[in-house]
């Protein structure tokens, strides 16, 4: 009897499993602090702002990921662990659309990998997988050297790099991707979902919107957020110290990420 192939479920992460910027939503953690000034503060709710209304597209992020080189270098990574492990329930919890944590349930159900892949740092991408159970995650990895971030990127999860590390994973693991599911809000990410036999667009941008009708993926909107403590005694991982071990790993990257966006909203 032939063995059946594994297959995965990937999902995008900001506004497609929680409401918000994973990177922005810890602009006040990081001024309480002491890592940013209140005008930062300010100017972070505004880019939420933004973001909720219109996402960000290509050149955007590029433009970010322009700025960490030149924002990042000699960030203490203990510092912003240490605010981000301490806030992330506080921050992420409340922000969780209960239609994806429904969804990320049905797939475990299912025998699916569940597999989490953002473009902000890994260091907070990581924690909050972990608290959903995800099976892995994949995420934009910077550069640490005694301590202290470089101001390098070593991967950088954007576009093309998602559809990547997908197949990458597919061949690690034996996954059929022509059986698997994807799941995002942005056209950015076509590439990741044309990886796969079931892409779907969630809560998609007006260009991914167009490409899906053209192509007839489904469409979903999620839009009830729920706290996660309430939903997520099913999905947490068999050991609990796994969480725990994943947010000691750091996460500057998030903080990077978030001080570059900053940074490209005051210039």
């Amino acid at each position: 009897m032939a063995e059946t192939a594994r297959t995965a479920a990937f999902f995008d992460l900001d506004k497609t499993i929680i409401a918000k910027s994973s990177v922005l939503a810890f602009g006040r953690p990081f001024y309480q602090g002491g890592l940013i000034n209140r005008r930062a503060v300010l100017r972070s709710a505004y880019a939420q702002f933004m973001f909720a209304l219109a996402g960000a597209d290509h050149d955007q992020i590029e433009r970010m990921r322009a700025y960490l080189t030149s924002m990042c270098t000699g960030w203490d990574v203990a510092q912003v662990r240490e605010i981000v492990s301490e806030t992330l329930h506080e921050i992420i919890d409340p922000i969780v659309y209960d239609e994806a944590v429904d969804l990320i349930g049905r797939h475990k159900a299912a025998g699916r990998d569940v597999v989490i892949v953002s473009t902000s740092g890994e260091e907070v991408v990581a924690p909050i997988g972990a608290m959903l159970g995800a099976d892995d995650v994949v995420a934009t990895q910077m550069v640490v050297r005694d301590g202290h971030y470089t101001g390098e990127i070593s991967r950088y999860t954007f576009g093309p790099e998602k559809a990547v590390a997908i197949r990458e994973l597919a061949a690690a693991r034996g996954y059929d991707l022509s059986a698997s599911y994807a799941y995002s809000d942005s056209a950015t990410d076509l590439p990741m979902l044309e990886s796969v036999g079931h892409p779907y667009a969630v809560n998609a941008d007006r260009a991914l919107r167009r490409v899906a009708v053209e192509r007839e993926w489904p469409l979903l909107t999620f839009s009830n957020v729920v706290p996660l403590r309430e939903r997520i005694s099913g999905l947490r991982p068999e050991h609990p110290a796994t969480a725990a071990t994943v947010v000691g790993a750091g996460v500057a990257a998030a903080g990077v990420t978030w001080f570059a966006v900053r940074r490209r909203l005051r210039t």
